[in-house]
């Protein structure tokens, strides 16, 4: 039975909260601009003493600024600075400017003493994962029934076979799916998949290439600025299964970035990067679980604005997990390289790891 982790509450009897220091306030020299020495957020409770009160920042990710406003912490972009805005200036984490990180926040399970020298801790091909998928399934199980928002990152190669596609339909259609953020390809292939049965031309359940199957994506993408949206082709052209299309039917919003490199792109993608950005914050700071497959890009972004904990409606303290699903060893522990460090690796294919979740959660027919 899964159960979350306690959060601990700073003591703020202790000496070094109660003589710190307030923190420093300093107004934003004009717009999309803090003051010099500013403080950057991380991904971790920080609470920064104000008029001798500590306050937590509710909403944050990493590499923003703090803002004291009506008295409240916000946690902001720097684009989204305005002149005069009251930024908290200071880099020390410990009280010495009245800035507290507060990271060893949640009680962790007693694994008995750790041995100094160890073999295979890294996460590998060689990691036994069965654990890790007892974990999860018992998460989203717990997710679904505590009203958890679980957000899934897809790249393309989520929709190139035609079982990941089915697994993937079970997880929206029995509520495992929040929200789902993408690029232009993901949702081109899939609804390529529903309209020709490809995915870059070549067959999701045989993998065997079709004769000019090289045109099948541009086509799906012509018919559907065609119909003039996602929806519209869905319905005019009889779609019927599919990521996309589990989506539409449940009612599953579903966020679309464009890159540089995109065919078309779709209707329903974001152009405008920054637009993009905020509409994915929209989605991570409601998130209580994060799962990125196969997209190092969409995952990184999502992840760093994904901290490691949420502020529920009740005042709870809970954490964000995160993990992040893909063949390469590289990949899959990427975040931890970008800051991101609660996030945890699978090495697998997308396509074995939603049969073992579906698997796990009884989606499956016998």
């Amino acid at each position: 039975m899964f159960k979350l982790p306690k959060f601990i509450q700073p003591d703020f009897t202790q000496e070094k909260f109660v003589k710190a220091p307030n923190a420093r306030l300093e107004a934003a020299p004009v717009d999309k601009a803090a003051p010099q020495h500013f403080h950057a957020t991380s991904i971790y409770p920080e609470y920064f003493k104000v008029g001798g009160k500590w306050y937590l920042a509710e909403d944050s990710r990493m590499d923003c600024v703090p803002v004291f406003e009506n008295g409240k912490i916000y946690v902001r972009e720097f684009r989204n600075l305005k002149q005069g805005d009251q930024v908290v200036v200071g880099r020390t984490e410990d009280c010495e400017e009245g800035i507290y990180v507060h990271a060893d926040c949640f009680e962790r399970e007693s694994a008995g003493k750790a041995a100094t020298f160890a073999f295979r801790q890294s996460r590998s091909r060689e990691t036994g994962f069965s654990y890790d998928y007892e974990q999860l399934v018992e998460l989203l199980k717990y997710e679904k029934e505590h009203d958890g928002y679980i957000v899934w990152v897809l790249g393309p190669a989520c929709s190139f076979d035609a079982k990941a596609r089915e697994c993937y339909e079970k997880l929206i259609e029995n509520g495992y799916v929040s929200a789902i953020l993408a690029g232009n390809a993901l949702a081109t292939h899939d609804l390529e998949g529903g309209y020709l049965r490809t995915a870059l031309g070549t067959d999701i359940r045989t993998q065997v290439p079709h004769e000019d199957g090289h045109y099948n994506h541009l086509d799906t993408i012509n018919c559907i600025n065609t119909h003039g949206s996602i929806p519209a082709f869905i319905e005019k052209e009889g779609i019927c299964d599919g990521i996309i299309y589990a989506c539409v039917k449940n009612g599953v919003p579903f966020v679309l970035n464009g890159s540089i490199r995109d065919d078309g792109p779709l209707p329903e993608v974001y152009e405008h990067t920054y637009v993009g950005q905020d509409t994915i914050r929209s989605h991570v700071r409601k998130a209580t679980t994060v799962i990125g497959m196969a997209t190092v890009l969409h995952t990184i972004a999502a992840g760093n604005m994904t901290p490691t904990y949420r502020v529920l409606a009740d005042g709870t303290i809970r954490p964000v997990y995160f993990y992040m699903v893909d063949t390469s060893e590289f990949a899959a522990n990427k975040l931890g390289d970008r800051g991101s460090l609660s996030a945890k690796g699978i090495v697998t294919n997308v396509q074995d790891f939603l049969n073992n979740v579906c698997q796990g959660l009884g989606l499956l027919e016998k």
